[in-house]
């Protein structure tokens, strides 16, 4: 594995699992407590980024420039941000909250289709196998446990694959998710990649019909859930070709290149000659982005931000873009004056 800077997150996220389905953040004068020292990391775990971050805590806790400047982007006082993202030239990487869990949203459909395409490999299906969109039934919610479904309209597998990434149709997903054998199917096929903290647990018609019983924002749910870096892992191994074929690489990243959602989001703020291919994720309260970034010279960098809180979608939107575009500027500089090759690094661990 890539090597990484110190990651945050694993005492909190730890709790969380250790606590149930979901948790509420400490408040905020438990926070304010804790002293702005190296130990600041272990209080800013336990807090879940909700601490208000002085000057001497991001010296003490932020090894660069970079991740200072990220950290204050990711401000939690509005909503907690997670960040994680690695330049796949030097294993640079930088995470903010990145072991936390956040909600994936439609971002957990890059591994539906990654799932869905091992099946193609093995021989299962094939991309012009037709399986039936997945249409939503009215239902209150919370009704059942699963919502229910009707089949729709048959379409070849490259089709939903297409519709499910680049204008996120949930009835697209459902159809493959079903085809595979359901959220089980997604979880054992990232048991083994080796991505941790990674966990679908319900179609997509179900998770839309109940959403908003849970504030992302002021509680972690860890159904569908996953951290910002379990997101960069499942990108760099795509990339990368660790899990799938050449061509089922091609599937799914060229998809994630036509994406039609999200275009205040990662790709925003970047120069029009940066090529970006990625899946956005919405639901109550939270907005997400996740992809690669390649830079004219070929540099590529794998981006997960997961934003929640912040008053509107509008402004979580923007905070994406603003983080996006940090991250970038920050690793073409480093590329330029080695600010980043030259910081302490530790082993990753995975």
């Amino acid at each position: 594995m890539f090597k990484s800077f110190r990651i945050f997150g694993s005492v909190g996220a730890a709790a969380v699992l250790a606590l149930g389905a979901h948790v509420a953040l400490p408040g905020a004068a438990h926070a304010q407590a804790q002293p702005a020292t190296k130990t600041f990391e272990a209080a800013f775990d336990q807090t879940f980024g909700k601490k208000v971050r002085t000057p001497d805590d991001f010296n003490a806790v932020y090894d660069t420039g970079l991740e200072r400047k990220i950290a204050r982007l990711a401000d939690g006082d509005q909503g907690r941000i997670g960040v994680a993202a690695v330049d796949l030239s030097s294993g640079a990487q930088v995470s903010i909250l990145g072991d936390q869990r956040f909600p994936m949203a439609s971002t957990s459909k890059i591994a539906i289709a990654a799932t869905f395409m091992e099946g193609v490999e093995q021989g299962k299906w094939s991309l012009s196998s037709e399986f039936p969109l997945m249409v939503p039934l009215r239902s209150a919610p919370f009704s059942s446990k699963v919502a229910p479904v009707k089949a729709g309209q048959y379409l070849p597998a490259s089709h939903l694959i297409e519709i499910m990434i680049t204008r996120s149709n949930n009835q697209a997903a459902d159809a493959l998710l079903a085809a595979v054998g359901g959220p089980s199917a997604v979880n054992d096929w990232v048991r083994r990649a080796g991505i941790r903290d990674f966990r679908l647990d319900r179609d997509i018609a179900t998770l839309v019909r109940d959403d908003g019983k849970i504030d992302p924002a002021s509680h972690i749910d860890v159904r569908d859930s996953a951290s910002p870096k379990a997101m960069i892992d499942l990108l760099t191994g795509l990339y990368q070709g660790k899990f799938l074929n050449q061509s089922s690489r091609d599937v799914i990243l060229g998809a994630m290149e036509r994406c039609r959602t999200g275009k205040r989001r990662i790709p925003a703020l970047l120069p029009a000659s940066v090529q970006v291919a990625h899946k956005t994720g919405s639901l109550h309260n939270t907005s997400s982005d996740m992809g690669i970034i390649e830079a004219p010279d070929g540099r590529a960098i794998a981006v997960a931000i997961y934003v929640t809180g912040q008053g509107s979608r509008q402004a979580r939107e923007a905070r994406i873009a603003q983080i996006a575009e940090a991250l970038y500027a920050g690793y073409t500089k480093a590329g330029n004056d080695n600010t980043l090759a030259s910081a302490s690094y530790t082993n990753s661990g995975g």
